[in-house]
C-alpha cells in the first residue's frame, strides 16, 4: 500500500506571517532510498520557504532528470512545477522567468544533470543571469543507473564495486564563478544549520544564486573510499564562516566583532544571534579570491562549505535585456500586435 503524508495539522503549530504551518510546505512522500541526502535537501527547502513566509503559489520549482530532479515532488506541493528533459532545466527556467518575472524560481538539479548532459545549459543559464536559485544535489555518481562515476567524481576515488575513477573532476563552484553567478555557495545535506540559512539567503538574492550541495548516495556512494559519503564530509568539512542564521532586511543594527570570537547581537524581533568573524583576509565580495580559494582546495581532503561569493550590485536577465516590468504573460495581445500602418512604416524603412 502506498504511503501518504498525513493531511491533518495540530492546531497548536506555529503559523508564519502568511498563516501557514510547516506541513503546508511539504510535498509527496519520497520514493528515494531511506537516508538519501536529497530528502534532507527537500526538507531544508521547505523549512527555508516556511521561515521566509513565502506563499507556495508564488514559487515555480523546475528540475531535469535524475534522483535529484525527482525531489521537486517532495516539497512545496502547492507550487508551480515542471519536470523537464535531462539537462535542459535552465532553458525552461529562462522561458518561464521571461514570461513571469514576479515569481520565485527554484531549480533542482544533480551533478549529472548539471555537469554532464546539462553542462552547456548550466553555463548559459548562469551567464544570462536568470533570477533564480539553482540547487545542485551533488553525490558524485549516477544513482538512477546504478552508481557509475559522474563528472564531479574525484580523481582516484573508487566505486562501490572497486573501480577507480581516472578523470579529473569538474567543480561546479568554479564553473558558476567563472560564468558570472552573483551568489555562490557550497553546503552539505547533513548540515541543516548551515544549509537552511544559505537557501534563505539565496532565495532573497536578486540574480543567479547557485548552491552546490554535497548529498551522499546511501546506496552507491556512501562507502569508506568515497569522498562524498556522510562520514567523509562530516570529518573533512571546512567552513568559510560560522553561519548561524539568515536575517531579513530590517533597520541597520551595528555590532563590532573580533575575528575568531563570538559576538552576541540582539535582532529587531527580540531574538539573539551569535556572529563569528572569519579571518580578515577572506572577502566574500572578491571573485578572484573566491576562485583562488576554491582552487587551493582542489585535490585536498577538506571540503570547503559556506557562502563563497556574493556580488554587491547584482542584476538579472530582465535588467540586461531591458524588458518591461509587467509580466509578458499578462500583456494584452493588442499591445503586442502592430497596426497595418506601423507594419508598413517598418517595411518601408528597409527599402
Amino acid at each position: 500500500m502506498k504511503n501518504a503524508r498525513d493531511k491533518l495539522s495540530h492546531p497548536s503549530l506555529t503559523q508564519n506571517k502568511v498563516g501557514l504551518v510547516p506541513k503546508d510546505y511539504h510535498g509527496e512522500m519520497s520514493t528515494l532510498c531511506g537516508g538519501c541526502g536529497h530528502d534532507s535537501i527537500s526538507a531544508a527547502i521547505a523549512s527555508a520557504c516556511y521561515e521566509l513566509s513565502l506563499e507556495p503559489h508564488t514559487i515555480a520549482k523546475l528540475s531535469g532528470i535524475g534522483c535529484s530532479s525527482k525531489t521537486a515532488a517532495y516539497f512545496l506541493k502547492s507550487a508551480h512545477a515542471l519536470n523537464s528533459v535531462h539537462g535542459r532545466m535552465p532553458s525552461v527556467a529562462t522561458g518561464a522567468n521571461l514570461a513571469a518575472r514576479n515569481m520565485k524560481y527554484l531549480g533542482v538539479s544533480g551533478d549529472g544533470d548539471t555537469c554532464s548532459i546539462g553542462l552547456g545549459q548550466f553555463i548559459h543559464g548562469v551567464r544570462r543571469g536568470i533570477n533564480m536559485v539553482y540547487l545542485c544535489a551533488n553525490n558524485g555518481i549516477y544513482g538512477l543507473t546504478k552508481g557509475q562515476f559522474s563528472a564531479t567524481s574525484s580523481l582516484g576515488v573508487t566505486s562501490k564495486n572497486g573501480q577507480t575513477n581516472p578523470y579529473v573532476p569538474i567543480d561546479p563552484i568554479i564553473l558558476a564563478l567563472e560564468a558570472g553567478a552573483s551568489f555562490v555557495a557550497r553546503s552539505f545535506s547533513g548540515d541543516k544549520n548551515q544549509l537552511v540559512p544559505l537557501i534563505k539567503a539565496a532565495i532573497s538574492h536578486h540574480g543567479f544564486a547557485f548552491i552546490d550541495i554535497i548529498s551522499p548516495c546511501v546506496t552507491f556512494n556512501n562507502h569508506a573510499s568515497s569522498d562524498k559519503s556522510y562520514g567523509y564530509v562530516q570529518d573533512n568539512q571546512v567552513y568559510t564562516a560560522s553561519i548561524q542564521d539568515y536575517v531579513e532586511s530590517v533597520p541597520e543594527i551595528m555590532a563590532e566583532q573580533t575575528p575568531g570570537r563570538l559576538t552576541s547581537v540582539l535582532l529587531s524581533n527580540g531574538e539573539e544571534i551569535f556572529l563569528k568573524a572569519v579571518s580578515e583576509d577572506f572577502d566574500v565580495y572578491d571573485k578572484e579570491k573566491a576562485l583562488q580559494l576554491m582552487r587551493s582546495f582542489s585535490g585536498k581532503k577538506e571540503i570547503l562549505t559556506g557562502l563563497i561569493y556574493l556580488e554587491k550590485h547584482s542584476h538579472d536577465m530582465h535588467q540586461t535585456l531591458g524588458t518591461t516590468l509587467e509580466n509578458l504573460r499578462d500583456i494584452d495581445l493588442s499591445k503586442l500586435t502592430l497596426s497595418e500602418l506601423e507594419l508598413k512604416e517598418i517595411n518601408e524603412s528597409f527599402s
